[in-house]
């Protein structure tokens, strides 16, 4: 036996008429005409090769056949009201999900308040943030765990679309008593006699750093992962050290000054990256359009 056709509104309507016990007020409460409600009981008793109803000059009931399927029609009927107000809450904003990645000197410097600002206009959506280097933030969109990522990486990759959203600059930190600051604006050359705290090979900040610095190398004393502990190092007197803009936050402590570097081709590309296929849902667009508006009005 084929599998019958319904529809919602035929669905609606038996329900209607096994509520009222009446062909006249079931049409009224369906805004139908009479004969078009008649036919409508019709086609569905016709697709399911049964009467649903008996019925006379003076009642309706169901027939045995009608009480069975009623309960069944009401969960029907109630599971799509249902899914449609979930799906409605959802396209509103006022539930969702949404799986950013990011750097972890942007997840820590601004990210915050875009968050709140986010979590303000849309209380019902559910936040969720990997702080992870380059790499790793790619990896989590490639695999769609992530819906979008905050990275350095402008390698093009399979099923990826990457878009510049700033550009970097990059400041030495050292001890209010160290000679370099005394300079404005120093040069990479002239850093190259200090001692030198490094962050992690892996790092964007690192690689962004040696590629300016070929074929020269630095003084290098320590190499650490955490821009807190290069900040550390560097106030207690082990070293200077070169970061981004971006995450200069990490180094206001009164003991440290930052002077930009004179050193135009050394900079830290932020790409925002998400996969080629496919549309974001509504609460991830939402919180890409606020990512984006802001990271352009606080670039450094």
């Amino acid at each position: 036996m084929a599998q019958p056709n319904l529809s919602l509104r035929q669905l609606r309507a038996f329900l209607a008429l096994a509520d009222q016990r009446s062909f006249t007020q079931a049409a009224a409460t369906c805004h139908l005409s009479q004969p078009a409600f008649s036919a409508l009981i019709r086609t569905l008793e016709g697709e399911l090769n049964t009467r649903l109803f008996d019925r006379d000059t003076r009642s309706v009931e169901l027939t045995a056949e009608g009480r069975l399927f009623a309960a069944s029609a009401r969960r029907l009927v109630g599971d799509f009201g249902a899914a449609l107000s979930d799906l409605n809450d959802h396209v509103e904003r006022r539930k969702g999900r949404v799986h950013i990645a990011a750097l972890p000197s942007l997840a820590a410097g601004w990210l915050p308040a875009v968050f709140a600002e986010f979590r303000k206009a849309w209380p019902g959506i559910e936040l969720n943030l990997s702080d992870l280097l380059s790499d790793a933030c790619v990896d989590l969109v490639r695999s769609g765990r992530a819906d979008f990522a905050l990275a350095s990486t402008g390698v093009s990759h399979a099923g990826l679309s990457t878009r510049l959203v700033c550009t970097d600059r990059f400041y030495l930190v050292c001890r209010k008593d160290h000679p370099l600051a005394a300079e404005s604006a120093p040069t990479l050359k002239k850093l190259a006699p200090y001692p030198f705290i490094h962050m992690s090979r892996n790092s964007s900040v690192r690689q962004a750093l040696e590629a300016a610095l070929h074929p020269q190398q630095a003084n290098t004393v320590l190499e650490v992962d955490q821009l807190a502990t290069a900040a550390g190092m560097v106030e207690a007197g082990l070293g200077i050290s070169v970061v981004p803009a971006l995450t200069l936050f990490h180094f206001e402590r009164k003991t440290l000054v930052t002077r930009p570097l004179a050193a135009s081709g050394l900079t830290r590309k932020i790409y925002l990256v998400r996969r080629q296929e496919g549309s974001l849902s509504a609460a991830a667009q939402a919180l890409h359009d606020l990512v984006m508006d802001t990271m352009k009005a606080r670039t450094p």
